[in-house]
């Protein structure tokens, strides 16, 4: 083969190409066997065991660690390793998924075996329902494609990339089954920057004490300092410190242009947006991000359920305590 670069670069879309139209394939398979392996994980009083061996026990690693990561207790066992020792881990409250390409894995057949005798139901992942493995399986996933990417059909590239996706498909639909919500995937990635952003709420990042407030019947010129203090947004409050509305440096800009003698003694009321994007204390700190951003506003009142002022939250504040 040449190894020009354009030669180089059809290759690489070549392969792409073939693995998607397997993703195709096998979306256009998934049928009531599917849907029966998903309700019985989701269903499973103990834990998920995920077995392959070669290529496809790198791919079930990746399948236990994704079930474990949104709320399905799942765990790799290796088919050798388990033959020696570590066959404890598996009790009959488990269900077992288990790769394997041709279906014929020897190093499977241990496995299957004991599982089959201590009553765990098998989902096969396999790219042959007529093999061995399929026939001892309660349920048969369909991973076949026509051909593997590699040019010599040998090299498991499309098998793995359909497998993959399966274990995927299947994961999500569990969570689905399982009702699980954001908060469940915060508290299982409470690290890095991912469970920053899940766990970050307005209420850890607001500005609670000390910013200026402004009544309803002030004069605009009282809103001149507060606005360049406060970023560029004030929040209105009536009496009982209820949220009225916001007036903002647009606000007073926009004032200045249309009254340049007068604007001094306007009442904020009747410049002010009585409408303003606010925030609650124990909303995640992405959802206001977006809102905010959405708006093109830098700040927003953060109020209670009474509708009353507890703090501003400002958008530079939420993005460094890493809410996105």
């Amino acid at each position: 083969m040449s190894t020009d670069d354009a030669t180089l670069l059809a290759e690489g879309r070549r392969v792409v190409e073939v693995e998607a139209d397997s993703l195709r394939d096998l979306a256009g398979r998934l049928g009531p066997d599917f849907v029966e392996a998903c309700r019985l994980v989701a269903g499973a009083k103990g834990r998920v065991i995920v077995s392959g061996i070669g290529k496809s026990g790198i791919i079930a690693r990746k399948i236990a660690a994704t079930l474990t990561s949104t709320g399905t207790p799942a765990t790799f066992l290796h088919p050798v390793e388990g033959l020696h020792g570590d066959l404890g881990i598996v009790s009959e409250d488990d269900v077992a998924l288990l790769l394997s390409k041709s279906g014929e894995t020897s190093e499977l057949s241990g496995l299957l075996d004991y599982l089959l005798r201590l009553g765990v139901p098998v989902v096969a992942l396999t790219g042959r329902v007529d093999s061995s493995l399929a026939r001892h399986a309660r349920i048969v996933l369909d991973c076949a494609v026509s051909e593997e990417a590699c040019p010599m059909d040998l090299a498991p590239t499309s098998s793995t990339t359909v497998t993959l996706a399966l274990g995927d498909a299947l994961a999500v639909v569990v969570l689905q089954l399982k009702g699980f919500e954001p908060d469940d995937f915060a508290r299982f990635h409470p690290g890095g920057s991912l469970g920053r952003k899940l766990t970050v709420r307005v209420g850890d990042v607001m500005v609670a004490t000390g910013y200026p407030l402004l009544g309803p019947d002030a004069p605009m010129r009282d809103a001149v300092v507060p606005i360049a203090e406060e970023r560029g947004t004030v929040p209105v409050v009536d009496d009982g410190t209820r949220l009225v509305g916001v007036v903002t440096a647009g606000d007073l800009t926009r004032l200045i242009e249309r009254d340049e003698a007068g604007w001094a003694s306007v009442r904020v009321e009747a410049v002010m947006s009585r409408t303003p994007l606010t925030a609650r204390p124990d909303e995640r700190g992405a959802a206001v991000v977006h809102r905010l951003e959405e708006r093109g506003v830098m700040a927003a009142p953060v109020v209670d359920d009474d509708g009353r002022l507890t703090g501003m939250v400002h958008l530079h504040d939420l993005m460094r305590a890493g809410a996105v």
